[in-house]
Parts: structure tokens; C-alpha cells; sequence
């Protein structure tokens, strides 16, 4: 029985989307329970064999500092779905709250992976081959060094891995140009112990990336720093969010557009599907000795539903094992004493 501990108050519209959602995914996967964490008043209508509810006194508001939500509301709903995964009660906590106080309080409560000195932020983005590229640091580190994004490869190749994108998914380096002399000095040297990492069986890693190659399936996992993820995750929603208005307006124009519209919508229905950021939401918290998923805080029922999943995929799929795995044999790498040194004595 996989158990997932959920923040039901969190995100933009707390139980009126959590509860419904974890209703459909508990219909669909009988092999799972969850703890639905929360203000006992909000949860009192819900009713599952395979749910109980963990009461919370505060709730994490998505504009709360993370002093507030680290020091100060110490019984939240966020605080206590991530304590269920420290205490062994629950596999994999989910949440749709405040990215930074998600990030703080996983990070203060569970502590890092020896090995691993910054966790990181990982989502899949849709491309146009059918699949999913994996990206990461989508925003919980704007200043990274080279080990970093070496960690971070690690890690989402351990992601990527665990939920079915094969044992040797092939790894990119976001930059501005796919030629070794291209990029800073940061680049540069992350470049040199990603090549390195492939040598010596670590990662397969394929060189530089730049932006247009993250929807176009050439790799399966994009590392970059957090700055430029979040940059890029931002604008692929908003390009995302263009298109999908474009097509509302010129469709609806006159009779021969929604003439149109009509012909070609198995090949709209289509397109909608693959670019529907719903079903990729849940980004996996990774680095972390336990496994929290980060939902948007604007999802809908659907949307949250997938990060459930995505967190019981994981789960099922022993992603945190498999993550200490990757580390323990990179650790083999000349860069890697200085890095295990950075993890020893959390």
C-alpha cells in the first residue's frame, strides 16, 4: 500500500480542488491511501475507506514569508503532510502551497541526501515527439556551481529513470550554443564534469542544449540553474496560454472559421492534450531524504490529480532509493569528495 500524505489547505483554492482530487485518484488506484492534512472543519465532508484525515491548525498562505511559514506556523497543514514523510508514516508528501516555504520546510524537517549539497526543483515539459524533457533547477537556487548542476544531473537522471524514461536517460546542459567553447565559466566548467560523469558511466550525458531543444525531445532531462529554468518554465506556460487563447478567438470569429474548427478539431483535441500543462504537473523536490511534490497553486481537480500520481509513481517506483544509488556511484567522480564533504554532518 503506497501511503501519500496530501496538504489539502494549500494552493489557490485548498479543498474545494485537493479533496475532489484525491477522491478520483484513491477510484483509480486501489493499491494507495492517503492522509489528508488540514483544518479538521475543512476536511469534515469527506468520507474514503482508504483516507483519514491528520488535523492542522494553520494553513501556509501563498504570500507568507518563509520565516513566517518556517518559525511561526509550526502546526500548518504544509508542515505537517512533510512530517508524516520524516516520521515514516507516509511515503511521499504533495503539496500545491507556497513554493519557497514547500522548499524551507521540506528542506529544515528532512534534511539532504549525503552527496547532495542543494536540492532541486524537477517537472517534466512537453515535446513534440510525443514524450516529456525533464528540467531542473526550476527556481529553488538562482546561484549554482558546477557540482551543483553535476547533482542535479544525478538526480534527474534517477527521476527520469524511476518513472519509466529508462535506465540511461540522456542528459543536457542548457546553454547558449552546443559548442564546448560556448557559455560561462559556470557552463563551461559544469561541462567539464558532466563529460567526465559520462566517461566514466555515471550520466549520459550528450553536450549543450539551448532553449528550442528542450521541446524538441533531444534530451531527456535539461540541467540548468534555477534562474534560467524558472525563466524558461514561465515563458513555455505563457507561450502555452497564447496559443490556446489565438485558437479560442480566431476560431470563434465567424461561420467559416468555426467551419474550420470543426475539420480540424481531432487535430486540435490532439494538440490541446500534448501541451496541456495539467497532465505534467507535480514537480518532484528532489535531494531531499524523503520525497515531497510540489503541485501549481493554480491547479484544477485534474491538475492536482496528476501531481498525486506523480508522487505515487515515484513512491511505487523506489525514486528515492534509486536517487541514493546514482549518488553513491558518482561518487566515484574526482569532483566528488568535495561534494560528499559539503553533505557530512547534516
Amino acid at each position: 500500500m503506497i501511503v501519500l500524505a496530501v496538504d489539502c489547505m494549500g494552493g489557490d483554492h485548498g479543498p474545494e480542488v485537493t479533496l475532489p482530487a484525491c477522491r478520483q485518484f484513491l477510484d483509480e488506484h486501489p493499491d494507495a491511501r492517503l492522509l489528508l492534512v488540514g483544518l479538521p472543519q475543512a476536511l469534515a465532508g469527506f468520507s474514503h475507506e482508504r483516507a483519514s484525515t491528520v488535523p492542522a491548525s494553520e494553513v501556509v498562505a501563498m504570500d507568507d514569508a518563509i520565516e513566517v511559514a518556517l518559525r511561526r506556523k509550526k502546526d500548518s497543514s504544509l508542515r505537517v503532510a512533510i512530517q508524516q514523510v520524516k516520521d515514516g508514516t507516509a511515503q511521499a508528501a504533495v503539496s500545491a502551497g507556497n513554493t519557497g516555504a514547500l522548499m524551507a520546510v521540506a528542506r529544515y524537517l528532512l534534511k539532504t541526501l549525503d552527496g547532495i549539497e542543494r536540492p532541486a526543483i524537477a517537472t517534466a515539459l512537453p515535446n513534440k515527439v510525443g514524450g516529456a524533457t525533464t528540467m531542473l533547477d526550476l527556481g529553488a537556487n538562482v546561484d549554482c556551481t558546477a557540482e551543483h548542476l553535476l547533482q542535479f544531473a544525478v538526480m534527474g537522471s534517477a527521476l527520469v529513470s524511476a518513472l519509466g524514461g529508462g535506465d540511461n536517460p540522456r542528459v543536457g546542459l542548457l546553454n547558449i550554443g552546443e559548442e564546448l567553447i560556448k557559455g560561462n565559466e559556470l557552463i563551461k566548467s559544469a561541462g567539464d564534469l558532466l563529460r567526465a560523469a559520462g566517461a566514466a558511466g555515471d550520466l549520459n550525458f550528450i553536450g549543450n542544449v539551448e532553449g528550442d531543444d528542450i521541446f524538441k525531445g533531444v534530451a531527456d532531462i535539461v540541467v540548468c540553474d534555477g534562474f534560467s529554468g524558472n525563466v524558461a518554465l514561465k515563458t513555455a506556460e505563457g507561450l502555452a496560454g497564447m496559443i490556446a487563447q489565438f485558437l479560442r478567438e480566431e476560431f470563434s470569429r465567424n461561420i467559416f472559421t468555426k467551419m474550420a474548427a470543426i475539420a480540424a478539431y481531432p487535430v486540435l483535441n490532439a494538440l490541446k492534450k500534448r501541451m496541456d500543462h495539467r497532465r505534467y504537473n507535480g514537480a518532484a523536490l528532489l535531494g531531499l531524504r524523503g520525497l515531497v511534490f510540489k503541485s501549481h497553486g493554480s491547479a484544477d481537480v485534474l491538475g492536482f490529480e496528476h501531481a498525486l500520481r506523480r508522487a505515487y509513481d515515484a513512491a511505487s517506483n523506489q525514486l528515492l532509493a534509486r536517487v541514493q544509488a546514482r549518488i553513491a556511484h558518482a561518487a566515484l567522480l574526482p569532483a566528488a569528495p568535495a561534494v560528499v564533504a559539503a553533505g557530512e554532518g547534516r
